[in-house]
């Protein structure tokens, strides 16, 4: 079944038509709320909820924010909000206890209303005494900050309209910087908790770089179960794997390179390196478009794995491959959790905010003039329908830069070094 929250298009025609009255509102109420019963005196900070709803990879940069916030209030105090189809990553990176949890469902609209008045009442009643929303300008996720009622709320505010609106419903109303990349960003608003409120949107903090990702470790028996796998399908064992992810979310479209470029890549890899072979990847929903691309290679050295792995398998089958080529989605990101090297296409974005941090990221990106022509500013929407961003990336470009990888990893691992 589709995800309700899958249909980009609907949630952002919601998040717009009815999100920002209801931020309105709430601006009212709590201003009302303020002249006749005060300011409601925040305190100190002992709980945090963190607000990410959507978009898994982007919850891999924010890794250093979650970790700071368990360092200065504990584990078991910090909690995580999230679609229940994004919650795979909050446990992955293992920061937050599994309980800490929160869960919106989306199979339909119906069930997302009705689960989100639920967990948002269990939310009440924990009396956070601080709220972090982590999307940039959803005016929903802006609406359920202040709803939750934790004294303090911190989430980027528009102050001159260039982004958004949103309501005025933040205690720490923090100025997006478009220079920053998203783990720094993410990281300054974990900082702005000590900060003083009325002194926004001035904020010295400095963020600082954020340190290498944890390494992913499979559970017993995960590594075998993968291999077994690959068995299935013909690939050897120990064989030298790169992998092809051609799908892009339905966020933004856009972003994909197009799928006759990724079987032109696995032909001449291919054919150049004998003793490799190429596994594409994707969606169960994408599995039949998948599977054409990688049947049209004509090699007996290239499979198909989309739809059939979980995506804690996947992370698996990355730390088993040399090469991720992918387009900028959230694989990258998770790879990024692996000891695989990723070459990330970028066009609509920049990987100047967005790549994975590591000297395992390879991004690509052509940097034309209108590119990005997406950003948290304009709520990542865009007029333009002719990618050419994305088709300014040749072949040549990607074969040379996973070939150039892939020589360097083989010729560490025949010299006894780490890949």
């Amino acid at each position: 079944m589709k995800r309700f929250s899958s249909d980009a298009r609907t949630l952002q025609w919601l998040d717009r038509r009815i999100g920002a009255p209801v931020c309105l509102l709430l601006t009212l109420a709590r201003r009302l709320g303020e002249v006749f019963g005060g300011r409601a005196a925040a305190g100190g900070v002992r709980s945090i909820l963190f607000l990410k709803l959507a978009e898994q990879g982007s919850t891999v940069l924010a890794h250093e924010a979650v970790r700071r916030a368990v360092a200065r209030v504990g584990r078991e105090n910090v909690h995580f909000l999230v679609f229940e189809e994004n919650r795979f990553i909050v446990d992955l990176i293992d920061l937050v206890p599994r309980e800490n949890v929160f869960t919106v469902r989306t199979e339909s609209a119906w069930a997302m209303m009705a689960s989100g008045v639920r967990v948002l009442s269990s939310i009440r009643r924990r009396r956070f005494s601080a709220c972090i929303d982590m999307e940039f300008f959803s005016r929903f996720s802006a609406a359920i900050a202040y709803l939750t009622g934790a004294g303090t709320r911190i989430g980027f505010h528009v102050y001159f309209g260039e982004g958004p609106y949103r309501g005025d419903l933040m205690t720490h109303r923090v100025l997006y910087n478009p220079h920053l990349h998203t783990s720094r960003t993410f990281t300054s608003l974990v900082l702005a908790l000590d900060a003083d409120p009325g002194k926004f949107p001035t904020f010295g903090a400095i963020p600082p770089e954020s340190p290498p990702l944890p390494v992913f470790v499979p559970g017993p028996g995960e590594k075998s179960e993968a291999e077994r796998m690959l068995a299935g399908l013909g690939v050897p064992s120990r064989a030298r794997l790169v992998v092809l992810n051609a799908n892009a979310s339905d966020l933004l479209p856009l972003r994909k390179w197009d799928p006759s470029n990724y079987g032109a890549l696995a032909t001449r890899l291919t054919a150049e390196f004998p003793e490799l072979w190429i596994a594409f990847t994707g969606s169960p929903e994408e599995a039949s478009r998948v599977e054409a691309i990688s049947s049209a290679v004509g090699s007996p050295r290239c499979v198909c794995l989309a739809g059939r792995t979980t995506l804690r398998q996947l992370l698996v089958l990355f730390g088993l491959a040399e090469v991720l080529v992918t387009n900028d989605s959230g694989p990258a990101h998770f790879a990024a959790l692996t000891t695989i090297d990723v070459v990330a296409l970028f066009g609509p974005e920049t990987p100047l905010l967005f790549s994975a941090p590591g000297p395992r990221s390879h991004p690509i990106w052509a940097g034309i003039a209108c590119s990005p022509c997406v950003n948290a500013f304009n709520n990542r929407q865009t007029a333009c329908t002719d990618n050419v961003c994305m088709k300014s990336i040749t072949v040549d470009q990607v074969h040379d830069t996973v070939r150039r990888i892939y020589r360097a990893r083989t010729a560490g691992a025949q010299a006894g070094r780490p890949a």
